[in-house]
């Protein structure tokens, strides 16, 4: 059975950088089982799934367009220190949460931390990267 919309999938994937560097992987536990079109792989990623059945491996080079997009400029913002606890402890690389007008879960990466500015990018970490999507198709059938 191949992979169409709606059929129930059990796979191993891994997503690497183009040095090789793993982001996620299923090869070293448990398979993921999904239906596609149910919003647990972005909309390209399952579409490179379209029409392959269980027992078919693939490698696709997937560009950030197709991935996470290329950075925005305008997810970047500066904010006040005083927005924050005054007791947190902020360095470059750490990810908090925030809320956004719908109140919900905005992750955010410190950029920069100044005596009254910290830098916040709230693009994808993986946004602007060309990236390697390994798939290993286990079975196929008919969602629940």
């Amino acid at each position: 059975m191949q992979i169409t919309e709606g059929k129930q999938v059990t796979l191993h994937f891994s997503l690497k950088l183009e040095d090789d560097q793993v982001v996620d992987s299923t090869f070293d536990k448990d398979p993921a089982t999904l239906v596609v079109g149910d919003g647990n792989l972005p909309e390209s990623f399952e579409a490179l799934l379209i029409g392959l059945s269980a027992g078919d491996k693939e490698l696709f080079t997937v560009p950030p367009e197709k991935a996470f997009a290329q950075p925005n400029p305008n997810n970047v913002q500066h904010m006040k220190r005083s927005d924050f606890p005054a007791d947190m402890k902020l360095e470059p690389g750490m990810m908090i949460s925030f809320a956004d007008a719908n109140q919900a879960e905005l992750p955010g990466m410190i950029k920069e931390v100044h005596d009254n500015l910290v830098i916040v990018d709230f693009n994808h970490p993986l946004a602007g990267r060309t990236l390697k999507f390994e798939v290993e198709i286990i079975d196929v059938k008919d969602a629940d």
